[in-house]
């Protein structure tokens, strides 16, 4: 079984010659050249871009826009002349609701066509101008707040009416309970339900203004996104207080998990037969079962005389349950799977041997270069800067251009405002209104930002731009670790007497050794899958914006493109993988590097799918054990099932006890995620390093075999003693 036939051979040369016996050759070639230079620099001058993409972004745009909320007149609350004065205020509420508003629909990102104040604080209670304000020999100052008023109008020295003012949207004339929600005064959840009986606005009864109210703020059962969420903040106060009490224990439970991860990987050296073989039996075991349970069901309606013909088409699956040829049907497909699982046993049982030893290697490499467990950490901070300057360059960008004012009438029912239809622009801190006089409630107002420019004609140019330069930055980072690995467990595969042979600081070397050589290879590969995730995006853009137009053939189409490109990216990624795995050792160019690491696979394909599912079915075991031991530990933990003594910690505390648990759940699969990751490339290396020495060398003393005894005992070779070591 173990044994390379000589017709094998002469049918695997199609994909290649196998590799020859060097007999300098001892692991990662130290004396190398740069590879692909010229994608070196492409990546050097599109990083370049990038920084000057940022740079720009950061002088033209400001993220006060998103930070700080503006009043009417453009002016941020909360810094400058509105220090202190971190909300804004809205005069009018149920003009908010844009999609009852004409003006507000037609302005495109008008932000609420109602006068906005900036404010202290919060109205906290419900409030309407009294009746008494509209007589004729009523002050003003006896009925409105200073306070809520417009900035530069003074209640005090006024000559206008109550009723001039409340037209004019110079002060408000109601308010209702509201809670500061990202600086905007929004009414208060449940406040709208709870209107009291003498509280009434424009000459309405309470009853009338009760409805308007709960009518401008919903739609009947479904509430509008004005109140439904105003919840997110109560909701973001509980869970912050979960998290402020129980944060100690949730770092418990993720180092825990770091914990049990670690013991994890060293045991596979010792635990890695057990494990695979009690997998593989466990799932014969299912089969059989469910042969048992098709058959027991079979059995049991082999009187029926139902049909599918009879039953037809219908969504009720517990229907064709009651047919005797369903599991007839059931019982013919599990027999099968069953039967084709046992003949690969037998027939490829010393391929899953030869798995199981690659993995108990693995563990043992790992073993001897811990160092390698703490690399996920780099590669995570340098997603993290990935991530992080793309966001602040995105949220840059978003924010570039300067303000754009219109003149809009706020009240168009007073007067004449017909001419005023939010096209004129105008500069508020120069705005008059007595030059509208026909107008009274003609108001300078922010509508956008500036898209005019030539900076600001391209900021989607370069927001695009910021996503490709953003997902090659992040493919780059990920191929940096898979090669750095690599090199680090290829020197350990091909140091003949393990560990003295082990380079020192093996990890290091292989670091410094990809950037100085490799940034071009690797840039080069990313750039590959950065191209196929781009045209996936495209894809999915296309698919959603043209979803309710498409008919039945183009969506056919559009999937079938969508499950295409799916499937190239995940070969794209397996390819870059082992591609970075033959650079780390030889240290050649990309596709020369992909192609010999394709054909290297291809002459033993058979073995490179077995250990595939083999280690992917222990992972999927690994990760199911720590996540499922840890979730079911912190489950049990802040539900209160498990009390610890003294009043440290109370579950009886937290307000979504879920939280912390999701959280402890989400943290333990990354870090398991973060150390098989390192595994599954120990293993991965390692293969291709066996069969490049199942190639290169026969076991005689001139060409000894590098790999484990336990291998060799495998495939029943042996290393030569040499005639001099005998004597």
């Amino acid at each position: 079984m173990g044994k390379d036939k000589p017709e094998e051979k002469a049918e695997n040369s199609e994909y290649g010659e196998p590799a020859k016996y060097d007999p300098t050759f001892n692991g990662p070639i130290h004396n190398r050249s740069c590879t692909d230079i010229i994608c070196c620099v492409l990546f050097m001058l599109v990083l370049a871009g990038y920084l000057v993409v940022g740079l720009l972004a950061w002088l033209y745009g400001d993220p006060r826009h998103v930070l700080y909320p503006r009043n009417s007149t453009g002016m941020f609350c909360g810094i400058g002349p509105n220090e202190g004065k971190p909300n804004v205020f809205y005069f009018d509420i149920l003009k908010c609701a844009t999609g009852t508003n004409i003006m507000a629909a037609t302005l495109n990102g008008l932000q609420c066509p109602t006068t906005q104040v900036c404010v202290s604080e919060c109205p906290q209670n419900f409030w309407a101008l009294n009746p008494l304000a509209y007589l004729p020999d009523a002050s003003p100052a006896d009925y409105f707040q200073q306070e809520l008023c417009v900035a530069s109008f003074d209640l005090a020295t006024t000559h206008l009416t109550p009723t001039q003012i409340k037209d004019q949207e110079l002060c408000p004339f109601f308010y209702t309970p509201t809670t500061p929600i990202l600086g905007r005064c929004l009414p208060s959840l449940g406040s709208i339900s709870t209107i009291p009986t003498n509280f009434s606005i424009g000459g309405m009864t309470a009853n009338q203004t009760a409805d308007i109210l709960q009518e401008g703020t919903s739609d009947g059962a479904k509430p509008n996104d004005l109140v439904s969420s105003f919840n997110a903040k109560e909701l973001g106060v509980r869970i912050f207080e979960d998290f402020a009490s129980s944060w100690q224990w949730i770092l418990l439970g993720l180092f825990i998990a770091m914990l049990v991860s670690l013991i994890f990987l060293l045991l596979l050296r010792f635990l890695a037969p057990i494990l695979i073989w009690g997998l593989i039996i466990g799932l014969l075991a299912v089969g059989a079962f469910g042969i048992w349970y098709c058959w027991r069901e079979y059995d049991q309606l082999k009187n029926s005389q139902t049909t599918f013909q009879d039953i037809g088409l219908t969504t009720d699956i517990k229907v064709y349950l009651q047919v005797r040829d369903t599991w007839l049907a059931f019982l013919i497909i599990v027999s099968i799977v069953e039967g084709i699982i046992l003949l690969t046993l037998i027939f490829l049982r010393t391929r899953i041997l030869i798995a199981i030893a690659l993995i108990k290697e693995a563990s043992k490499a790992v073993g001897h270069m811990m160092s390698t467990l703490l690399y996920p950490l780099i590669t995570f901070v340098l997603l993290v800067v990935c991530v992080s300057y793309w966001g602040i360059t995105a949220l840059y960008l978003a924010t570039s251009g300067g303000p754009v004012y219109k003149v809009v009438a706020l009240n168009a029912t007073q007067g004449d405002c017909q001419g005023i239809n939010g096209t004129e622009s105008c500069d508020p801190l120069m705005f008059n209104s007595s030059s509208y006089s026909s107008c009274p409630s003609a108001r300078c107002i922010f509508i956008k930002y500036n898209d005019e420019g030539l900076f600001e004609r391209n900021l989607a140019n370069l927001q695009i731009y910021n996503v490709v330069a953003f997902l090659w930055c992040v493919n780059f980072v990920i191929a940096l670790g898979q090669c750095t690995l690599a090199g680090a467990f290829a020197s350990y595969y091909w140091a003949f007497s393990k560990p003295a042979d082990i380079p020192t600081f093996p990890l290091t070397q292989s670091f410094m050794r990809t950037l100085r050589y490799h940034v071009g290879s690797l840039a080069f590969g990313a750039l590959i899958l950065t191209i196929v995730q781009v045209i996936r995006i495209i894809l999915e853009y296309l698919d959603h914006k043209f979803r309710s137009a498409q008919n039945g053939c183009t969506r056919f189409i559009m999937c079938c493109l969508k499950c295409c490109f799916w499937c190239l990216e995940k070969f794209i990624k397996f390819l870059n993988r082992n591609a970075f795995i033959m650079i780390a050792i030889y240290g050649k160019n990309f596709c020369v590097s992909a192609k010999n690491a394709f054909s290297l696979l291809l002459r033993n394909v058979v073995r490179v799918v077995v250990l595939d599912k083999v280690t992917d079915l222990l992972l999927l075991f690994g990760k199911l054990l720590v996540v499922g031991g840890v979730g079911v530990l912190a489950f049990f933990f802040f539900s209160g099932r498990i009390v610890i003594p003294g009043n440290t910690f109370q579950a009886s505390a937290l307000n979504y006890y879920w939280m912390p648990i999701i959280t402890v759940v989400v943290g333990s699969y990354l870090i398991a995620q973060g150390f098989f990751s390192v595994y599954s490339m120990c293993v991965d290396t390692l293969f291709l390093c066996f069969l490049e020495d199942l190639e290169r060398n026969d076991g005689s003393a001139e060409k000894p075999y590098y790999m484990s005894k336990n291998l060799m005992k495998i495939l029943n070779k042996k290393n030569k003693v040499p005639k001099n070591a005998q004597d």
